[in-house]
């Protein structure tokens, strides 16, 4: 198989595609937010072929079953990056993990996207400025529900991502490249594997993948968006500063381990614990 966009419906084409085969991925898809959430500075989100404005529960069913057939795909020892966020419709929330978790997925961590802007900006609440983004890890055997450890370069970014929406590309909804970028490599590190993005719009997770040097699939349902999509990956030079400046984060001037044998962890721990006990 090589890299490539796919037109089509995500559930019939994931359908097509090979059991445990992928090593990761990475999607947003539309949120059902019922084409009707604006504000003083923001439009009505509304996609190209996409329907975004289903009944509550047929929406949710379909979201357990593509994320089932990610499952199925996805190798074991795999994970898959989740951006979806917390909805209200007519004062009801709506909340990711209410179908995650009726899915064959084990949800290794729930990530908290500040995205430092409002997108829907009324006063019914605190204004929301986050996402989630749920890593969700398929399990190697029944015993195994931890997974492999990150390296502490990727580790340190902590649970709470701060970067904010892409705003050149022309899509209704894109995040940045630096969110699939930073999945992509803390998974993967230094080895190469197969990525998959069910509804890549206009191509973010493949770009990043194709940065990384790794091979990938992205479906969407808009022929629009897939020729933006096309049009990023073959003039990726472009957004080469926004790679360089996410690949750069991954850093770490010396790990635990490299502290404790040089002694710096214990002289920590002893100045922290005089601290302590001042306020004892």
């Amino acid at each position: 198989m090589e890299s490539k966009l796919i037109l089509g419906d995500t559930l019939t084409e994931l359908k097509k595609l090979p059991d445990n085969f992928f090593d990761v991925g990475v999607t947003s898809p539309p949120y059902n937010k019922q084409e009707n959430k604006k504000g003083w500075l923001v439009k009505n989100v509304k996609y190209d072929k996409a329907c975004d404005k289903k009944e509550e529960k047929q929406y949710q069913e379909e979201q357990i079953d593509v994320l089932n057939e990610l499952f199925r795909i996805i190798k074991p020892g795999g994970s898959f990056f989740y951006n979806h966020k917390i909805r209200w419709e007519k004062g009801i929330l709506f909340h990711p993990i209410q179908w995650i978790s009726k899915t064959y997925w084990n949800l290794r961590q729930e990530i908290i996207w500040d995205r430092m802007i409002a997108a829907n900006i009324r006063g019914w609440r605190f204004w929301q400025v986050d996402e989630r983004i749920y890593w969700l890890y398929k399990p190697k055997n029944s015993k195994d529900f931890i997974g492999e450890e990150l390296d502490s370069k990727h580790a340190l970014l902590t649970s709470i991502w701060r970067f904010s929406p892409e705003q050149k590309i022309e899509h209704p909804a894109p995040f940045p490249l630096a969110l699939p970028v930073r999945c992509i490599f803390s998974i993967l590190n230094e080895n190469k594997g197969w990525v998959i993005d069910p509804y890549c719009g206009s191509g973010t997770t493949c770009l990043a993948a194709q940065l990384l040097e790794n091979p990938f699939i992205g479906i969407d349902i808009s022929e629009e968006y897939l020729k933006i999509a096309q049009n990023r990956l073959q003039n990726y030079e472009q957004e080469l500063d926004s790679f360089y400046t996410e690949l750069s984060k991954h850093k770490v001037n010396k790990t635990f381990e490299e502290r404790k044998k040089e002694g710096l962890w214990k002289n920590q721990a002893k100045t922290e614990s005089k601290i302590n006990n001042l306020f004892e």
